[in-house]
């Protein structure tokens, strides 16, 4: 290939990728709940083969019945977890005069120890805060939520009647066999690299929740169970996640008993401990090679996705990552650069 010709296809690689990160950007109210409709299809796809494999093989596994029960599975989850943040949020209200009166004594405390008369009045400042503006914001938050969550059913419910006709088009599409072929195989590796992380992640998250529920349980921290579903969402966020899930319940605690630090420590050093065990010892085992990305392309990727779409890239920036080295790797002339987004620098795909 001439210079020239070189120079005119990175203009174009240039070019392309400005107007991919365009169309992100600015169709983000599209595309991010497409984005999580295709996870949640993904989790549905892998409860139902676990459900074929272990829950039901005396119906003779079928697919359909499989799959209602995923998605009952996960709407009841949904409605549990929703019930769990409701009660969770007049209760915090409730609470906020007493976790204000306790760190406004905290920090009276700490500054007479260095002999100041004179702390921070955390009453004075609280008081000025308007409840009901935050309300009715809450409010509104809630209402969109609920609209891009009837979005994102949309989505999954086109996603799963599809699914059983994803051969026929792909047969229509490329008619060439040995084409066909290799497309089959890197849609079928795209799936089941990011089945195999979405469900293990899963566990692993929930596992860390219900882990970390029993550790606030037994200290006696307030709103245990919306601490541990806040742990379990924060888990899917990289290293970030993990760090904040640790240190919220801990600060929590430190408001609530005031004094104390013994419940401070233990909840900070039993979560953080969960959270080390699970998420660097445990799921790295479990996932093997099906999640083969640097350490540091995983932090660069949080950092693109969360400035492009927000809260909703961070959470889903491994998978979108994992998507795209896939596809970088199948072709001959874009595999360097998903050799450098690797982890070991090997890579498992389809000779072109």
């Amino acid at each position: 290939m001439s210079a020239y010709n070189k120079t005119i296809t990175i203009s174009l690689a240039i070019l392309a990728v400005i107007g991919i990160f365009y169309v992100l950007v600015v169709g983000k109210t599209l595309l991010v709940p497409l984005a999580v409709a295709v996870m949640i299809w993904y989790i549905i796809n892998a409860l139902s083969k676990t459900y074929q494999k272990w829950l039901i093989p005396q119906l003779g596994k079928p697919e359909w019945l499989t799959k209602l029960f995923a998605v009952l599975s996960i709407g009841a989850a949904a409605f549990f977890v929703f019930n769990i943040i409701e009660a969770s949020i007049g209760t915090v209200v409730e609470q906020v005069p007493v976790y204000r009166a306790n760190l406004n004594s905290l920090i009276g405390e700490w500054f007479s120890q260095y002999g100041l008369e004179k702390h921070l009045d955390v009453t004075e400042i609280t008081q000025s805060i308007e409840v009901v503006p935050f309300i009715r914001e809450l409010g509104t938050a809630l209402t969109g939520l609920f609209g891009k969550s009837f979005l994102v059913l949309i989505y999954v419910l086109f996603l799963l009647l599809e699914q059983t006709r994803f051969d026929s088009k792909i047969a229509s599409l490329f008619p060439n066999t040995v084409r066909r072929t290799e497309i089959r195989s890197l849609i079928t590796r795209t799936q089941d690299d990011i089945q195999t992380y979405i469900w293990i992640k899963t566990l692993a998250s929930i596992t860390t929740g219900l882990a970390s529920y029993s550790i606030l349980l037994f200290v006696g921290v307030d709103f245990p169970e919306f601490w541990a579903f806040l742990i379990f969402m924060l888990n899917y966020i990289p290293t970030i996640g993990s760090i904040i899930a640790t240190l919220f319940p801990a600060v929590l605690t430190l408001v609530q008993f005031e004094a104390p630090l013994q419940p401070f420590l233990i909840v900070l050093l039993s979560v953080g401990s969960i959270q080390f065990l699970i998420g660097s010892v445990i799921e790295p085992r479990l996932l093997g090679d099906s999640l083969n990305l640097s350490p540091l392309v995983v932090l660069l990727s949080l950092a693109l996705w969360g400035s492009v779409w927000g809260i909703a890239g961070m959470f889903l920036c491994v998978p979108l990552t994992v998507i795209c080295v896939i596809i970088l790797a199948h072709f001959s002339q874009t595999r360097p650069i998903a050799v450098l987004l690797s982890g070991n620098g090997k890579l498992r795909f389809i000779e072109n």
